[in-house]
């Protein structure tokens, strides 16, 4: 718990990661509604002039983000223009685990934000402190010896939860936990395994018990599942758990095909899903110790393919919070033919400043060996 100039208590920042999962089309995103080149490279996906949100001479955002642009207009988002790292690589899977581990020229396993729980916790302490809302573990959060929550459905969440007895479920539970208790001799692969199961059992029925007075504020977009999720986040945060770091996705945005009603739709829900996770949170006087991160591992090719695009390189990301000092940051990168990198926008944003600067301004631990480097940072957090 930090500590303010006036010596009250001030909440420890929160970080919300959302993924894009896909390859998020940065050119129709963040459009460059003032270069005819944008409208000679998409004759088929290519959004008007009068239909972008202008967000000043020469780029807007896609008419589908109007709640974003919201966030713009009050100072509180930061777009990231042309971001990507050196080499860029077309697999989904590689590049996401480039993004996930903060190594683009090794194949890396521990994942940037399983580092970064455990420098805030080295001892464990917290089994809570990183949680996943959906299905599966995001690489991001590999690292052996930090246990992360992985949460689908809080109702469900938990270990052994199928025994409707009391009784016969403590029981189960201290069989479990006899079983996987440290032994002299024990193997570190079996204790580790052993670890992990314990802790999931202790973060499970904290996090059940401790959510059960949450309401939320606000109706949260129905039918959206990234919603659904930013809202269990929601009711995570508000609880009061120590929670550090969350993490979700939404997808689709690989768009080959038929992307201007595809790409239309992801961002609406994207947009709507945020901007009710922030109006319940600044109900509950929640909100000014949260940020929320929104990346896809690349963008999209230049021209389009006559429905859709193909996967590309340099994109666009956001950063989004009442601390956050909102703008444009990087150059736009240009279409100009020759400085295209084969066919694909460069980058113009090593994404690792950008981790690099939430991880020192943001979450206040050292970022040179998560991030693999001393990269330059954004002066964007208040």
């Amino acid at each position: 718990m930090q500590t303010t100039n006036g010596g009250a208590k001030a909440k420890d920042p929160v970080l919300v990661v959302v993924q894009l999962n896909g390859g998020n089309d940065g050119l129709n995103t963040l459009i460059p509604y003032a270069d005819s080149q944008y409208y000679d490279s998409r004759p088929t996906i290519r959004i008007a002039e009068d239909d972008v949100l202008h967000l000043n001479d020469e780029v807007g955002l896609h008419p589908s983000m109007g709640e974003l642009k919201t966030f713009y207009d009050e100072g509180k988002l930061a777009i990231f223009q042309g971001i990507g790292y050196p080499n860029p690589d077309r697999s989904h899977f590689r590049s996401m685990d480039i993004w996930h581990t903060s190594a683009p020229d090794e194949m890396a396993e521990d994942g940037w934000l399983g580092k970064t729980i455990h420098d805030i916790d080295p001892q464990a302490d917290n089994p809570l402190l990183g949680v996943n809302v959906g299905r599966g573990l995001p690489r991001a959060f590999h690292l052996p010896g930090v246990s992360v929550a992985s949460v689908s459905s809080i109702d469900s969440y938990g270990v052994l939860t199928g025994m409707s007895a009391t009784t016969q479920r403590a029981s189960a539970l201290d069989v479990l936990s006899r079983m996987y208790a440290a032994r002299d001799g024990q193997a570190e692969a079996s204790f580790f395994i052993g670890q992990t199961g314990i802790d999931a059992q202790r973060g499970a029925d904290t996090l059940r018990s401790a959510v059960k007075g949450y309401t939320p504020a606000v109706d949260y977009p129905a039918g959206n599942p990234l919603a659904a999720s930013l809202k269990t986040v929601a009711q995570i945060k508000l609880a009061d758990l120590g929670t550090r770091v969350f993490y979700t996705q939404i997808g689709s945005f690989d768009t080959h095909a038929n992307q201007a009603e595809v790409h239309a739709g992801l961002w609406q829900r994207t947009s709507q899903a945020i901007a009710a996770f922030y109006a319940d949170l600044k109900a509950h006087n929640a909100n000014e110790d949260v940020i929320l991160w929104v990346f896809s591992e690349f963008g999209r090719r230049v021209r389009d393919n006559g429905s859709g695009t193909d996967h590309g390189a340099g994109g666009a990301a956001f950063m989004i919070g009442d601390r956050i000092k909102g703008g444009l940051y990087g150059e736009y990168p240009s279409l100009q033919p020759s400085r295209q990198v084969e066919g694909d926008l460069a980058f113009n944003v090593d994404f690792r400043s950008v981790y690099a600067t939430m991880l020192q301004r943001w979450l206040h631990v050292d970022p040179d060996p998560i991030v693999g480097g001393n990269f330059e940072q954004f002066d964007l957090i208040k």
